[in-house]
């Protein structure tokens, strides 16, 4: 449980500073997710939990 928690803290971390560093970009890339099709971020959302469950597999062994 303390991983998860130190991971999600991590996220927010990583967030915050994106859109603290370049809020115009974050809000493009917001306005591009709007008009994104719901299978495309499907897509995109499955494979970025792969990637996530690889890398985590592989730093914790």
């Amino acid at each position: 449980m303390t991983d998860f928690l130190a991971a999600l803290g991590l996220v927010c971390v990583i967030e915050g500073l994106i859109f603290a560093a370049f809020p115009a970009h974050a809000k493009r890339a917001m306005a591009s997710v709007l008009e994104t099709h719901d299978s495309s971020l499907r897509t995109i959302g499955i494979g970025s939990a792969v990637v996530g469950v690889i890398v985590v597999w592989l730093v914790r062994g």
